[in-house]
């Protein structure tokens, strides 16, 4: 009798935990922070993109730097951060060079600023829970000569350089153009015809 009271008590355990993983992934699913191209699709949708920036190159140098932000308080965050330092050290080159990439716990604009001007980086990786600070980042980065990719799809009206959404099951590139000009990132014609393009 006892073994099968707590096995039931497992079973229910078990089944709890599920339910609420599942109730989680649903949530964000329908969050619009919710991050839509799966990561590893997102780490070579950059690789290949920035090629089609005029600017490229001589914001890079010899080896591109990549910067990936997390938040402390957000796991979400975290982990998105993760994978995508992982994804993006499986690709073997972006814009045909060397790469290195490096995650920061984000806390303020004024520490990101001081981080840029310190390590010039060519990329920075937004994830998941930055709304709230987009505009502050936005503000921070348009003095510098990089490119700001967003997870989520709506960082780009806010000011992210770059991003992506999935439309009928397939990714698609968003520009904020404005931004893109203020942080000297230049696509060519045949990129910008492929993205939707924000002023």
């Amino acid at each position: 009798m006892t073994h099968r009271v707590r096995f039931q008590q497992s079973t229910r355990g078990r089944r709890a935990v599920l339910l609420g993983a599942v109730a989680t992934t649903l949530a964000r699913r329908g969050s619009s922070q919710s991050v839509l191209v799966p990561i590893r699709l997102q780490a070579e949708l950059i690789a290949k993109v920035v090629v089609y920036d005029r600017n490229f190159a001589a914001r890079a140098g010899e080896r591109t730097k990549v910067l990936i932000l997390s938040k402390a308080s957000d796991n979400e965050s975290t982990l998105v951060a993760t994978e995508m330092k992982s994804a993006l050290s499986a690709v073997a080159l972006i814009a045909d060079l060397p790469h290195d990439e490096e995650l920061f716990t984000y806390t303020d604009p004024q520490s990101l600023s001081e981080l840029c001007k310190a390590r010039g980086y060519a990329i920075i990786y937004l994830g998941p829970g930055f709304t709230p600070q987009i505009e502050g980042i936005r503000e921070a980065m348009s003095n510098f000569d990089l490119l700001t990719v967003g997870g989520v799809a709506e960082y780009v009206p806010a000011g992210i350089v770059l991003g992506f959404d999935l439309v009928s099951g397939k990714p698609k590139l968003l520009v904020h153009l404005t931004q893109a000009r203020k942080q000297h990132v230049d696509f060519r014609a045949e990129a910008l015809k492929l993205m939707r393009i924000y002023e």
